[in-house]
């Protein structure tokens, strides 16, 4: 045998092409073992790698924890004790988790962990909506949104489930504590300043209920019956302008339905209005529980289902597997959701710390509660009082004040100050006697409270304590004794039920204590103030003129007893006015035609849980919602849209308009300018408020051929900042074609109708400063 020799040379070749071989294989090789991930990899890339069951458990959230008799709402302990809800992780694709949180008027969380027994995770309780809308202040808006994010952030919250901004249609309704007005400019406005607010955090927010989420009663079975008109430019327009001037995260689907389909299911309200027409990028997610068909909800571009549920997966599974739904449709859901992660905290890994800052949070609450308090009435100059004053502090809600709404608009914060409180911190002298018998009183009144066993009782508002009764014997002492009397009187409402139509008017209780008061401070020569602690509209025409003032507080967040202080004693001037119109009797509301709604069918079956059943609605007063119906049908008020005094006065000066002509050119318009004087004796602050009054305004369709239009609508709004007395500031509006323009249901188009417009500058929707016209010579027309 023998053995053939190759060159040296040859091994050499041959080792060489052996490594590189070897090279090509490993490079290959591991290229193919890259894991995909987020960030790393593009969003089709890593839809690519994901798994059907995968996919479909990124559209629902991780479910709710139960509890004997029923859900613990915004109870999860995943993550974030107390959040409202999480996304399911895919820790081999890179895809963390992210937390949703409450909500409207603060961080909702559990103040306790059962891991933690030492510190507490509490957080600041800002006012309700009703008081920030009665600010008309966007900048404070938006500093509260920038605390609320970094609250948020510093506990691990990646999106919070706020702002709210359903319309004000009927004073009756459950959560109109949480939303801002019965006009969408307002709003919507208000909604934009707090999403810029909490987003400049890098916490999301969700605009919230989307839409027509007007009544608690049977709302996640109702049918909400509404005109297109009535629904672009009274119910919509508040959305349109918060999603175009804030890009928010996330939009929430109402329960509801609307003409029939709900929200969550509607492909013309979630994908063709809100994506295409307004140009939302963002994810849509339910309301917890809402809708009925997880299909049709990812077919409408209902992206996420919340809190999510076990049932879901199979069902949409099913509907891939069999045609019913194109897969395509899930990817396209889950690109949205994941887009919304890449931006997350918990995707950019922030070591949040659970320790914001909340004494300086706590100084901003004060703040904002200063700019939404309301002096609705100020005889002979009764308030502010001097600080060395003795008071007769009288009413339940003196002792017990109510912060905030319940259900998921309420916050767990470390304290809360009540009025008594915030007038011995000012050192002002109140009746030791009185403040132990209202203490007793209250504590035998809660003790006595009936228990309620439905499962979501500690999420509904407790029934009204009844109110300590104060004999005329006693009114006498006391009127001998003090300086000034001062009642409070409390309303609160939350969450799954309406207000009952009783609490709109006063118990007779309430009324033998301001009548028996007011006799007697009014024969010494004393006045009373009555501060309205509440959260919504009660009527005041068949008492008022019995308090020589009257304070609305709304519900003033953990600051209140402080920032009430500072009005009475004139640290403040109050510069709040009203966002919602003050009927005279619950019957003037069109809406109260038919509210809440009525069942379809009486032998329905009830959910088990909320006991709602399939109901309507009818809007039946169309875009004639509060002072668009009162102001054009010259009906008499308690107080008017826009209404609130000060301790001082302004003057509106110099008003100037561009020009006589509007600019056809969608691109200009017309400027409104004006001065704003100072003229009394104090510091304060001035809202004015722009109406314009339409070509055709005030009229009926069915008499004379033109589509209703309010006598004036709200167009435009400024708050001055802080005059002394004596000073001016330059107020300028622009007014564009979106500004004349109204919804055409005929041509489908917003049209702004050729004819003579008139601009009017006030300080209430029934107070005209000044008024001045123009024209627009020819029709313009915007197409959807």
């Amino acid at each position: 045998m023998s053995f053939t020799t190759r060159p040296f040379s040859n091994v050499k070749k041959l080792t060489t092409s052996i490594t590189a071989a070897l090279s090509v294989f490993f490079v290959v090789n591991s290229h193919a073992h890259v894991p995909v991930q987020l960030g790393k990899s593009s969003v089709e890339e890593v839809i690519s790698a994901m798994t059907l069951t995968e996919k479909v458990k990124l559209v629902r959230g991780t479910g709710m924890a139960f509890a004997t008799g029923g859900p613990q709402v915004g109870m999860t302990k995943d993550k974030v004790h107390g959040a409202a809800g999480t996304s399911f992780a895919i820790p081999r694709l890179g895809i963390p988790s992210i937390v949703f949180a409450d909500g409207p008027a603060g961080v909702r969380i559990s103040p306790t962990r059962d891991d933690d027994k030492i510190n507490s995770y509490h957080a600041t309780a800002f006012p309700i909506a009703t008081l920030l809308g009665s600010s008309w202040n966007v900048s404070i808006m938006e500093a509260m949104g920038k605390a609320v994010g970094e609250e948020a952030k510093e506990y691990g919250i990646d999106v919070l489930l706020a702002p709210a901004l359903n319309i004000h249609r009927h004073a009756m309704g459950g959560r109109n504590f949480e939303y801002y007005s019965e006009d969408p400019l307002i709003s919507g406005k208000m909604a934009a300043a707090y999403v810029n607010g909490v987003q400049e955090k890098g916490v999301g927010t969700t605009l919230k209920h989307f839409v027509a989420n007007n009544h608690e009663w049977n709302r996640d079975k109702i049918d909400v019956e509404l005109d297109q008109k009535t629904f672009r430019e009274i119910y919509l327009r508040g959305f349109e302008i918060a999603t175009k001037e804030s890009k928010p995260w996330a939009v929430m689907s109402s329960y509801n339905k609307v003409n029939g389909e709900y929200t969550s299911e509607s492909e013309f309200i979630l994908t063709e209005i809100l994506r295409k027409q307004w140009g939302f990028d963002g994810i849509v997610m339910t309301d917890w529980f809402g809708g009925e068909s997880a299909v049709k909800q990812m077919q409408a571009g209902n992206d996420l289902l919340m809190p999510g549920a076990d049932h879901q997966n199979p069902q949409i599974i099913a509907a891939i597997k069999s045609g019913q739904l194109d897969e395509s449709i899930l990817d396209r859901n889950v690109t949205n959701i994941l887009t919304v992660i890449l931006k997350s905290q918990a995707f950019k890994q922030y070591p949040y710390s659970n320790k914001p800052d909340l004494k300086a949070h706590a100084a901003l609450a004060k703040e904002v509660a200063l700019e939404g308090i309301v002096l609705l009435k100020n005889n002979h100059k009764s308030l502010p009082v001097k600080s060395d004053v003795s008071i007769a502090l009288l009413g339940n809600s003196s002792y017990e004040t109510a912060i905030g709404g319940t259900g998921s608009g309420d916050v767990n914060e470390a304290y809360s100050v009540s009025i008594e409180q915030g007038l011995l911190s000012a050192g002002l002298t109140l009746n030791n006697s009185l403040t132990t018998a209202y203490k007793q009183h209250i504590k035998i009144e809660k003790e006595n409270q009936p228990i309620s066993h439905h499962p979501l009782a500690d999420m509904m508002p407790k029934a009204a304590l009844k109110e300590y009764e104060i004999t005329a014997d006693k009114a006498e002492q006391l009127a001998k004794k003090h300086d000034i009397a001062v009642i409070t009187l409390g309303r609160n409402s939350g969450e799954f039920v309406d207000r009952e139509r009783q609490d709109f008017y006063l118990t007779k209780e309430e009324n033998n204590l301001i009548n028996v008061v007011s006799n007697a401070f009014n024969d010494a020569g004393k006045s009373l103030v009555v501060v309205l602690n509440v959260g919504g509209v009660i009527e005041t025409t068949n008492w008022q003129d019995k308090a020589d003032a009257i304070l609305l507080t709304h519900l003033s967040g953990q600051e209140a007893g402080n920032a009430i202080t500072d009005i009475i004693l004139g640290k403040t001037t109050p510069s709040g006015k009203l966002a919602s119109t003050w009927p005279v009797a619950l019957e003037d509301y069109p809406a109260d035609k038919g509210f809440p709604g009525f069942i379809i069918d009486e032998k329905s079956e009830a959910n088990s849980i909320t006991g709602s059943r399939p109901s309507k609605v009818v809007y039946h007063e169309g875009v004639l919602t509060g002072y668009r119906h009162f102001d054009t049908k010259a009906q008499a008020v308690a107080y008017p849209f826009g209404f609130g005094l000060s301790y001082t006065d302004f003057s509106y000066q110099n008003v100037t308009l561009s020009d006589i002509s509007f600019n056809e050119t969608l691109a200009t318009g017309i400027t409104v300018e004006l001065t704003v004087k100072n003229t009394g004796a104090v510091a304060g602050k001035e809202v004015v408020q722009l109406y314009i009054s339409a070509p055709n305004n005030g009229t009926n369709k069915a008499e004379n051929g033109h589509e209703t239009k309010p006598k004036k609508e709200l167009r435009g709004f400024v708050k001055t900042r802080l005059l002394a007395p004596g000073e001016s500031e330059n107020i300028s509006f622009k007014i564009d074609a979106n500004s004349l323009s109204s919804f055409n249901i005929d041509k489908n188009s917003w049209v702004a109708e050729a004819g003579k417009y008139t601009v009017h500058l006030a300080e209430s929707s029934n107070n005209v400063h000044s008024s001045q016209s123009f024209i627009l010579k020819s029709s313009l027309s915007k197409k959807l």
